[in-house]
């Protein structure tokens, strides 16, 4: 499935210019996806947008997000840690978080990898219109704790 998003990412430059649903999964599977994973990205993408629709940005709160066991379980510290990086470093808001948090539980694995989770952060991004600036950028594309590369230095 995360090769789908990242797949549209790269060819679709906004969320509008993607064709139809159906017309998507035609394309899609003319590319070489499978039946089964484009269904999966397309009710995820399904999901984002009607998460998206339904927070009032209006609401924004300042206050301090408390996860319940199961979401720390659900995410682990890894996801949490970068969530609320982005969110104090202002690149996200806390309602961007909130679609992120629910995007991520919605996935059937647990934890969620760091890598994955970046992705997450990304389509949200894009279903917005939005592109992440370079702090942001970097942070979505540079080497994840989670795979076999050397960690990066902060100075």
């Amino acid at each position: 499935m995360f090769d789908i998003l990242v797949y549209l990412y790269e060819t679709y430059y906004r969320p509008d210019a993607c064709p139809e649903p159906e017309a998507l999964a035609r394309k899609l599977s003319a590319v070489g996806f499978d039946d089964i994973e484009i269904s999966e990205a397309l009710d995820w993408l399904n999901g984002l947008t009607e998460m998206a629709g339904t927070i009032n940005p209006a609401l924004e709160s300042s206050g301090t997000r408390f996860y319940v066991s199961q979401e720390v379980d659900t995410l682990g510290s890894a996801a949490v840690g970068f969530i609320q990086f982005l969110e104090l470093a202002g690149l996200l808001t806390a309602c961007q978080r909130e679609i992120v948090i629910e995007r991520a539980l919605a996935l059937d694995e647990s934890p969620v990898t760091l890598g994955k989770l970046k992705i997450i952060v990304l389509m949200l991004l894009w279903s917005q219109g939005k592109e992440p600036d370079a702090l942001m950028f970097d942070d979505l594309f540079g080497a994840d704790e989670d795979e076999d590369a050397e960690p990066r230095l902060l100075h």
